[in-house]
């Protein structure tokens, strides 16, 4: 498998510098999302998807339409918005890709069984997701490189 590591820290820092509002941070993590995709996919020939993890709760949260099949569970549909997820509320508009999200009606236990069912590795099956973007707004005001530091140490000892 072909996978890539991009480093796009600093463009997120730049781009966050002096920022504090959690939504305007939700949606500049999301255009940097996809400006950092498009820029490692310029390397890859034919790149014409984007797949990503979204799950029920990021379109529960983020007060966007559920699928059909999603409204089958007897959930409120177009819930109101409770905050916007980078990966749902925080993309822009056009992202000049197919948009791929196989989990996006699926709670996290429904696809930890699915996961089981495939055969993953119980450590990647049940292992504490790391909330990545969702550090920036768990910042209270400006975003810098010591306090993302501070606030990686405490979440992983909040999980050890």
């Amino acid at each position: 498998m072909d996978l890539r590591v991009v480093d796009w820290s600093k463009q997120f820092l730049d781009r966050l510098k002096g920022v504090t509002d959690p939504q305007k941070k939700r949606i500049i993590i999301g255009s940097e999302f996809i400006e950092a995709f498009k820029s490692e996919a310029k390397n890859i020939s034919n790149t014409k998807f984007l797949a990503q993890g979204t799950l029920y709760p990021d379109v529960i949260e983020s007060g966007a339409q559920a699928s059909a099949e999603s409204a089958s569970k007897d959930l409120t549909v177009g819930a109101a918005n409770i905050k916007l997820h980078h990966n749902v509320g925080g993309l822009p508009a056009e992202l000049g890709f197919e948009l791929v999200e196989p989990l996006r009606d699926l709670f996290k236990d429904e696809v930890r069984v699915v996961g089981e069912y495939l055969g993953l590795p119980e450590d990647v099956v049940w292992r504490h997701p790391f909330p990545g973007p969702g550090l920036a707004v768990r910042i209270i005001g400006d975003i810098t490189p010591d306090r993302l530091e501070i606030l990686r140490a405490a979440d992983e000892i909040l999980i050890d």
